[in-house]
């Protein structure tokens, strides 16, 4: 049972985040500038500096051995956030390409603890870590299979942590990609039934992953001053700027939170166009695929990027592989890698079918009759087209929860929307 303490916080919070009734006002109206800058602190829930958690780490696979390049990934890495008795446990899936440890998952890890529950947070299936330790194929995107693969994880991490724990049920949720991929995560628990996820909660899911990477890339060609062709140049000065203002903001990684960070301290003074804010999200989105690109490419020896057959080591340079990634695009990656894997797997496999399958509207049947899923979007979600939005609410009806702004996941950290999430799953 939670503590008298946590209810009483929990009501204070209540009440200090309600607002004004029927008011939607999250700050910012543009929806580039709301997905770059997210929510300015002073619209923020207060949250505990400290709570109680553990950076943990699962072998998946126990015969695996990943290659030397990836001596830093041996085993699956994630935080359990545990309350001092029995409570309820919800598993957090973060978006493309992001750690457990990102900014936002950090968040949802400290929002979820002050409300009483149990959070592990889990990295991305498009992530480093989670590709070379915990995906049987090495190819994340397949939805149906990233499903498998996180279910997996999740198995192995409650057989891990429940003699430390006490539950009394499991709850899901994920913000962007990892809002999609929770709804396959909770599909296939109809099946397995492993946890009975009581409620699930999809943040800003991107309907059709092929159209909202297409959207993605497409910020990137907007950015670019003489096309396609200047893309190596623009990228260096991106960089180039960024290297200036690294030692000045004090990071030491160099992360989308550091990238989207610098892009703001860069347009402090002077208003970015809309062309330019998009570039630098699409930027943020061909790096995260950059990442992923390679290291599918490494683990399957496909050659798109590295020469087949060529043993990278521990100490060998990446640097002339990196910049190859990041001119490939979300659809090289489809044609020239993931659909060939794909089709060889599955002879007679289409193009147009793996796209479908990639789809929530691939399992539209579950979505409509499971009222334990809800959605939380934004009518000026910048990876979804107006067919998909029309899409989202006529799926969802009334367990669609849609805001008039906050770009793509810019409100995630609103008072508002916090309160509806919490809110959500308390009650």
């Amino acid at each position: 049972m939670k503590t008298v303490f946590q209810t009483i916080t929990w009501f204070l919070l209540l009440s200090a985040w309600t607002g004004t009734a029927g008011a939607y006002d999250y700050p910012i109206k543009d929806p580039y500038a709301a997905t770059i800058i997210g929510t300015p602190e002073e619209f923020r829930p207060e949250l505990p500096e400290k709570i109680d958690y553990d950076l943990l780490s699962v072998k998946v696979f126990p015969d695996r051995t990943p290659p030397d390049v990836f001596w830093y990934h041996r085993d699956f890495r994630y935080s359990l956030s545990y309350q001092k008795g029995e409570a309820p446990l919800i598993f957090v899936i973060a978006g493309t390409g992001a750690n457990f440890y990102s900014t936002n998952m950090i968040f949802f890890q400290k929002i979820f603890y002050q409300a009483g529950f149990h959070v592990v947070c889990l990295s991305s299936p498009t992530a480093m870590n989670f590709i070379v330790t915990a995906s049987e194929s090495g190819v994340p995107g397949d939805t149906v299979d990233d499903a498998r693969d996180l279910y997996r994880v999740m198995g192995a991490i409650w057989e891990q942590v429940r003699t430390r724990i006490k539950v009394s049920g499991f709850y899901l949720t994920g913000y962007s990609l990892g809002a999609t991929q929770s709804a396959f995560v909770a599909k296939l628990d109809e099946e397995k039934r492993l946890f009975n996820f009581k409620k699930v909660c999809m943040i800003n899911p991107a309907v059709s992953l092929y159209t909202s990477a297409n959207i993605l890339d497409g910020m990137v060609l907007r950015a670019l001053p003489g096309g396609p062709d200047t893309f190596d140049a623009w990228f260096k000065e991106i960089f180039r700027k960024f290297s200036e203002l690294y030692k000045i903001m004090g990071h030491q990684d160099l992360t989308h939170d550091f990238l989207y960070e610098a892009y703001r301290t860069l347009y402090r003074t002077d208003p970015p166009k809309q062309e330019n804010m998009a570039g630098m999200i699409g930027t943020v989105f061909r790096l995260s695929a950059a990442n992923m690109i390679f290291t599918s490419d490494v683990l399957t020896n496909f050659g798109l990027i590295k020469p087949k057959n060529l043993v990278l080591g521990s100490a060998d340079s990446l640097t002339d592989y990196f910049i190859v990634s990041t001119r490939s695009s979300f659809v090289d990656y489809f044609e020239e890698l993931f659909y060939p894997y794909f089709r060889s797997k599955r002879p007679g496999l289409t193009q147009a079918a793996l796209i479908e399958r990639l789809s929530l509207r691939s399992i539209e049947g579950y979505l409509r009759n499971s009222p334990k899923i809800i959605l939380m979007g934004n009518a000026d979600d910048l990876i979804l087209t107006p067919e998909d939005l029309a899409y989202l609410r006529e799926v969802f009806g009334n367990r669609a929860k849609i805001y008039p702004t906050g770009g793509h996941c810019g409100n995630m950290q609103y008072r508002a929307n916090v309160l509806y999430l919490i809110d959500f799953f308390k009650n």
